[in-house]
C-alpha cells in the first residue's frame, strides 16, 4: 500500500528551533531559558494564525524533556522521551483544545492530571490551544493551579486573541508576541519546499502566494499545495493569479502609464477589461491606490525595503517610479481616495470610478505639460502698461513664470482642489488683480500679492447661490435640515444664519469654511463670510414633566379636562 499523502503544512512543520521561520528573537529567548534552566511556570504565546505558536510550544516541550540535548540546546530526537513525542505516545506532553473543552469540568479534569508526576523526563507540559475560548468559570478554575503549580508542571497557553484573556491570567504568564512572517521569509521557505518536492516555481508566483497568505506560513503552504494540484511540477505566475483569482499587477502598471500619457480612452478600456474578467470595481480602485503607494515607496532607496515583492517586480516598480514625480503621486492618491469614498455611497458605482479615472488621466496630462508664458495675464499686457516699472520687467518675467500654476485648471472637471484658475473670463472685472499680481519689493525682487474678487451681487443672485449651496451637500442630511429650518439674513457681504440650539451651531460651524468657499466662487466675491448665532426666538419649549404634558394636551384638546374631572384622575 502506498504511503498516504501528507499536506505540506504537516510534512514540513518545524521540529527544531532552527527550522522555525520568521521568529528568530523568540526562539533564541526560549533556547536561552533552556540553557540557563530559568523556566517559568506558565507561558502565553499570542499572535496571528499560522505563525508558529503551537509549533514552538511543542518544540519547547520536547526540548526541555530531552534526555540528551545537543550542544546548541536542541532536542536529540534519539532518546526515549524524544521518540515517544515523535510517535505521539508521550505521557509528559498534554495538549488541550480550549475551543471544544472550555467548561469548568474540563479544567477540573486537567487539574487532576497535573497531580501526576512525569514518568520519563523532568516536566509535564500542558499546551492549551485557543485559550481565549475558555469560559470565565474555567479561567477562574485554572487560576490557582496556574499561579502555584507543582515544580514539574509547565503550562503553555496559545491564543490568537490576547485581549480576550483575563488580566489575572496574563499577570501569571510570560507573554511572547509572535509577529507576522515577512513575504521575503515566506518566499524563501516556499522555494525550499519546492526544491524538496522537485517542483519548479517562478519567484513572482511565490511572491503572490506569500502576499495572499498575509503573514501566515500555514496558509502559504496550503495555497502552495493548491497550486501544485492545478499546475503540476511547474508553477507559473499566470497560473497562480488565475487559480487565486488575483488581478495581474500589469493592469496597474498599464493604467499608470495611460494616466501619465493622458490617454483617457485607454484607461476606460483597461477598466472595462478588468470588469469583464469578473473583478470587483471597488477592489480595483483599492489595488490601484496600493500600486501608487508602492511606486512612491520605490522612488527612494531608503524606503525601497518597504516594498515586499519579488526582485523582478521591484525593478519594474523602480522604472515606473522614475517617470512619476512625487507631487503627481500625492495628487493621484487624493483623486483615487475621493473616488473610493464616493464609490461606497453612489448608486451608479461604475460611473463614479470612470469619472475618477478621467480626472486621473486629465490631471496627469495637464500636470506634465510645460506652462506657456502666454498663460499669465500679466505677460499678455501691452509693454506700455505702467503697472510695473520697466527696470523690473526682467524680474517680473521670472517671478510670473515661477508663480504660474503647475497644474492648469480643467474646465470639464472642477472638483480637483489643487488646480486653480489662472485668469477670469472677463478681463475688465479682474484688471486690479492682474495689475497687482507682482510688485517691486524694494530690493529689485518681484513678490507675489494675492487679491481676491469683490464683485457686487444682488439678493436674487445670493438666493440662487444659497440654493446651489444646498445641492452642494447632498450627503449632509443634518446640515440640510438646518438650512431648511433657518432663513439666512444678508448684511452686506456677511451672511448671518440664526439657529435654534448649540448643536445646530456646532454642526454648521463644522462645514462653514466649505460653505463660504462655495458662496465666494458662485458670487465671485472673496469677502463673503458666514456668521452662525443662536436665535432664541427659534427655540421651542418642550414639555418634560407630567404637568407640562397635561397642560399641552388640554390646550390642544379642551374636552380632555372635563373627561379627567369626571373620572377623578390625578397626575402622578
Amino acid at each position: 500500500m502506498d504511503n498516504p499523502y501528507i499536506v505540506s503544512a504537516r510534512k514540513y512543520r518545524p521540529t527544531t528551533f532552527d527550522s522555525v521561520v520568521g521568529q528568530q528573537s523568540l526562539t533564541d529567548t526560549l533556547r536561552n531559558a533552556i540553557r540557563t534552566g530559568k523556566l517559568a511556570n506558565a507561558y502565553l504565546f499570542c499572535g496571528p494564525r499560522g505563525v508558529g505558536k503551537t509549533t514552538c510550544a511543542r518544540i519547547f516541550a520536547k526540548t526541555i524533556n530531552c534526555l540528551n540535548p545537543t550542544a546548541d540546546h536542541e532536542a536529540c530526537n534519539e532518546c526515549e522521551s524524544c521518540s515517544a513525542f515523535n510517535e505521539q505516545r508521550s505521557f509528559n506532553i498534554h495538549e488541550l483544545d480550549a475551543a471544544s473543552n472550555n467548561s469548568v469540568d474540563d479544567i477540573r479534569t486537567l487539574i487532576q492530571e497535573v497531580r501526576i508526576p512525569p514518568q520519563i523526563g523532568r516536566y509535564s507540559v500542558y499546551i492549551i490551544d485557543e485559550v481565549h475560548m475558555l469560559s470565565a468559570g474555567a479561567f477562574n478554575a485554572l487560576l490557582k493551579t496556574l499561579e502555584e503549580p507543582p515544580s514539574y508542571a509547565i503550562f503553555i497557553l496559545a491564543t490568537t486573541e490576547k485581549h480576550k484573556v483575563l488580566p489575572t491570567i496574563l499577570s501569571r504568564c510570560q507573554v511572547y508576541d509572535f509577529q507576522r512572517i515577512t513575504i521575503t521569509d515566506i518566499v524563501r521557505h516556499l522555494q525550499h519546499v519546492a526544491s524538496q518536492e522537485g517542483i519548479e516555481a517562478e519567484e513572482e508566483a511565490l511572491g503572490v502566494v506569500a502576499k495572499k497568505a498575509d503573514g501566515g506560513m500555514r496558509d502559504a503552504l496550503s495555497i502552495f499545495d493548491q497550486l501544485v494540484a492545478f499546475c503540476g511540477n511547474k508553477i507559473t505566475y499566470q497560473q497562480t493569479i488565475e487559480v487565486l483569482n488575483i488581478l495581474d499587477t500589469d493592469y496597474y502598471f498599464r493604467m499608470v502609464s495611460a494616466a501619465l500619457a493622458g490617454d483617457v480612452r485607454q484607461a476606460l478600456l483597461l477598466f472595462d477589461e478588468v470588469l469583464q474578467k469578473g473583478f470587483d470595481a471597488g477592489q480595483f480602485v483599492v489595488g490601484l491606490e496600493g500600486h501608487l503607494r508602492d511606486v512612491l515607496v520605490a522612488k527612494d532607496a531608503q524606503t525601497l525595503p518597504l516594498l515586499e515583492t519579488a526582485e523582478s517586480v521591484r525593478n519594474q516598480y523602480k522604472e515606473q517610479a522614475a517617470q512619476c514625480p512625487a507631487p503627481w503621486i500625492f495628487q493621484s492618491l487624493n483623486i483615487l481616495n475621493e473616488c473610493d469614498l464616493h464609490y461606497r455611497t453612489s448608486s451608479n458605482k461604475r460611473l463614479v470610478i470612470e469619472l475618477g479615472l478621467i480626472k486621473f488621466c486629465t490631471f496627469s496630462q495637464q500636470s506634465t505639460q510645460p506652462v506657456a508664458p502666454a498663460v499669465s495675464p500679466v505677460q499678455a499686457k501691452p509693454a506700455s502698461s505702467p503697472a510695473v516699472p520697466p527696470r523690473n520687467q526682467a524680474a517680473q518675467q521670472a517671478q510670473v513664470t515661477q508663480a504660474a500654476p503647475a497644474m492648469p485648471s480643467i474646465p470639464a472637471i472642477p472638483s480637483i482642489p489643487s488646480i486653480r484658475t489662472s485668469a477670469a473670463s472677463n478681463p475688465a472685472d479682474n484688471a486690479q488683480s492682474q495689475t497687482s499680481t507682482t510688485a517691486d519689493s524694494g530690493d529689485g525682487q518681484a513678490t507675489t500679492m494675492k487679491e481676491g474678487q469683490h464683485n457686487p451681487f444682488t439678493k436674487d443672485q445670493f438666493n440662487d447661490a444659497w440654493i446651489g449651496l444646498r445641492r452642494h451637500f447632498p450627503d449632509e442630511e443634518r446640515l440640510l435640515a438646518i438650512m431648511s429650518a433657518c432663513e439666512p439674513v444678508l448684511d452686506g457681504e456677511t451672511v448671518r444664519l440664526g439657529v435654534s440650539n448649540p448643536w445646530q451651531k456646532d454642526e454648521t460651524q463644522r462645514l462653514r469654511d466649505e460653505m463660504q468657499t462655495h458662496l465666494r466662487k458662485a458670487l465671485h466675491n472673496d469677502s463673503i463670510t458666514i456668521e452662525v448665532t443662536i436665535d432664541e426666538s427659534l427655540q421651542s419649549h418642550t414639555a418634560y414633566t407630567a404637568e407640562e404634558k397635561m397642560k399641552r394636551m388640554t390646550e390642544e384638546y379642551p374636552e380632555l379636562a372635563a373627561f379627567r374631572q369626571s373620572l377623578g384622575l390625578v397626575i402622578e
